[in-house]
């Protein structure tokens, strides 16, 4: 990894996905348990997006949608490192782009990966918690580690 992508690179990748994919699990836990919901139900939902059969797999499947959140997060992650090592703009910035970064990913998320793999859309409820989650607890903080 040192050759494509360097030690620091790679760490902030790390940390990143670590900040912001356990902000963002555990606004999802929270919103599940005050709209009385069950945290394994939600995380084998999540699972199911790329292994359908996922909702009736038990603590397994739960276990599977943790991974699946983290390494959708990793992704997002490594794109933001990605670009603001060759866009000096998002480093010089980092409220400005996390912001945008989060729209971006918010949008990406909602109005095409959830819409085409469950064929659903957010409700009112649902675009403002998603906004704010993907704003301040991924967007933000990904910019900011990115700058590091």
């Amino acid at each position: 990894m040192g050759d494509v992508i360097g030690t620091s690179t790679a760490k902030r990748i790390a940390v990143a996905t670590a900040v912001a994919g356990t902000l963002d699990i555990l606004a999802a836990i929270g919103l599940t348990l005050f709209y009385g919901g069950k945290v394994d139900r939600m995380l084998r939902y999540v699972a199911s997006g790329p292994f359908p059969g996922a909702k009736d797999w038990g603590a397994g499947g739960a276990v599977l949608g943790l991974a699946v959140h983290f390494a959708l997060m990793a992704v997002m992650a490594a794109v933001f490192v990605l670009a603001a090592d060759r866009i000096a703009a998002l480093k010089a910035r980092p409220l400005l782009w996390g912001v945008v970064y989060g729209l971006v990913t918010w949008a990406a998320m909602n109005l095409v990966v959830v819409p085409l793999r469950f064929g659903t859309m957010p409700s009112a409820t649902g675009i403002a918690t998603q906004l704010f989650c993907h704003i301040v607890l991924v967007g933000v903080p990904i910019a900011y580690i990115a700058r590091r």
